[in-house]
């Protein structure tokens, strides 16, 4: 911790245990002695994310003097989280955190992490913190596209699974080090931990179970048998807005005289839903306001189906308009129509209501939400990773729906909107940058799609561990054409006679305008 008070020559606090109590007045500060805590998580992936939501919920119990003894450590495995440790622990983890809501901001400083282990080749310091029996959750944020899956199980021939199976003693992964970890804790007698997925996956729990297990079993069957058998994997739902950390972010925290170099900025509503199976005990996360349920699928169908997908809905249509944020994006008179009926006709008739919201209930919840100014949330960062994100958001309700003959006209269209983002171009002309771990491969498809349309379909590198839709669906297929140098989108449907432009197509299909609706973009029309 740190020993005195720090200032910027601007007079801002620096943040840090010994500056605590000279934060401005209107700052909510932890309340109670951080000195006090022991550790009893080990968090896996400390990003925005993390902060705003688990930790806050940690925090909040503390606060009340509960859970003293399940303080987080935090964990990195690759190379960039080194940037965050040193940021965090120059702070003594501590993290401001600014709630961003439509009419007021206010912040609060949040004390639950007390320490970062190292980041290094072979994560001995990340397996010796995971082996130590005071720690008695494992918890990850490691993004959807972190769990090395392939056609729903785990991709056996990844160059990073196939190392860790050769060499078990020195891992690459996150997967490799909690194995390494549950291998001491075993032989040591030091028992099992709980194992929590914290990422956006239908089945987190059981996928992360799928992915250590089923790695454990390549090079030590019998380690792999005992995991099984004596560490538990629940299912969870997260849920909160919280967008990358800029140049803005920093100065939000500025403004309320505080001079933090990571901190975050979120909306006011956050969710946490958890089957309650923890083997190894867990902190009373119910006083905090988390959810502990046997239905979580239904509540990750919710949100992965309307949230996450009606994110993807909004994020490449608005950035081919060249709408920088969520809100900008979802109050353009068409996107916002088109997100709408895309969710309220073809994907609440695949989601069954929960307690707290009926699936109509949740979408009008949404709305609200991805219509909050005062969220920068980009289209870029939302967009970024569609390859992992749309075959677990979007395409499962394309499925059902095909399976059921209901309408998927908006799905597809959605479909191709990604694939018109591919090729790296907005409507005005500017280019997209990469951003998707598979770039090369998703533009050189969708280039090829411009001209064949089933390749964007049926390219299983787009799409990995799904498999193709069927090459006849109701409601049409999808087509790319070109119109002067520029590709554009055409949706094609039966029910159609001639050729009106995507954003046109989107008035007068899903809109609640009259079909004569003026294009707001004339200058892009055709």
């Amino acid at each position: 911790m740190s020993s005195a008070a720090r200032h910027t020559p601007s007079g801002l606090i620096t943040l840090s245990e010994a500056t605590l109590s000279k934060l401005p007045e209107g700052v909510e500060r932890p309340g109670f002695d951080r000195s006090r805590l022991t550790p009893g998580i080990v968090h896996i992936g400390v990003g925005n994310f993390h902060r705003a939501h688990q930790a806050w919920y940690l925090n909040r119990l503390m606060k009340m003097g509960l859970a003293q003894d399940w303080a987080i450590i935090g964990a990195g495995v690759r190379p960039y989280d080194a940037a965050m440790r040193e940021k965090l622990l120059a702070q003594d983890c501590l993290t401001t955190l600014i709630t961003l809501d439509p009419d007021h901001q206010s912040a609060e400083v949040v004390g639950s992490m007390i320490d970062y282990v190292p980041i290094t080749d072979g994560h001995g310091a990340l397996i010796a913190a995971m082996a130590d029996p005071a720690i008695r959750i494992v918890a990850m944020t490691v993004t959807e596209g972190g769990y090395y899956q392939s056609g729903g199980a785990l991709d056996t021939e990844h160059p990073d699974i196939v190392h860790d199976a050769a060499r078990p003693d020195h891992p690459r992964t996150v997967f490799g080090a909690i194995i390494a970890a549950l291998r001491l804790r075993r032989d040591a007698g030091a028992g099992p931990v709980t194992l929590l997925s914290c990422d956006n996956l239908q089945g987190n729990g059981a996928i992360l179970k799928r992915v250590v297990v089923g790695l454990a079993r390549l090079s030590d069957p019998v380690l792999a048998d005992w995991m099984e058998s004596h560490c538990s994997f629940p299912n969870s739902m997260v849920d909160c807005i919280v967008p990358a950390t800029g140049e803005r972010e920093l100065g939000f925290a500025r403004d309320f005289g505080i001079n933090d170099a990571a901190p975050v900025s979120h909306e006011s509503f956050r969710q946490w839903v958890i089957e309650d199976d923890f083997c190894a005990g867990r902190p009373p996360l119910e006083r905090a306001g988390v959810s502990f349920s046997a239905s979580v699928h239904d509540y990750e169908k919710m949100k992965l189906r309307l949230l996450n997908a009606g994110h993807q809905v909004v994020a490449n249509a608005g950035a081919l308009l060249g709408l920088e944020t969520i809100a900008e994006a979802t109050a353009h008179p068409l996107v916002g129509a088109f997100l709408r009926k895309v969710l309220t006709e073809e994907v609440t008739a695949y989601v069954a209501p929960v307690a707290e919201f009926t699936p109509a209930q949740y979408v009008a919840l949404i709305e609200r939400r991805f219509s909050n100014a005062a969220i920068v949330d980009t289209t870029r960062r939302v967009a970024f990773d569609g390859s992992s994100r749309h075959p677990g958001f979007v395409l499962p309700s394309l499925r059902d729906a095909l399976a059921a003959g209901g309408p998927v006209s908006g799905l597809a269209l959605t479909e191709a909107l990604w694939a018109r983002y591919c090729l790296g171009m907005t409507e005005a002309g500017a280019v997209i940058e990469a951003n998707d771990p598979q770039w090369d491969k998703l533009t050189e498809c969708a280039r090829e799609a411009a001209v064949r349309p089933q390749a964007w379909r049926a390219s299983m590198a787009i799409w990995p561990g799904t498999t193709a839709l069927p090459t006849h669906s109701p409601g049409g297929s999808l087509s790319l054409v070109r119109k002067g140098s520029r590709p554009r989108l055409l949706p094609i449907s039966p029910s159609w006679s001639g050729p009106p432009t995507y954003r046109r197509w989107c008035a007068v299909r899903f809109g609640e305008t009259a079909p004569g609706v003026p294009d707001p973009h004339p200058t892009v029309s055709g």
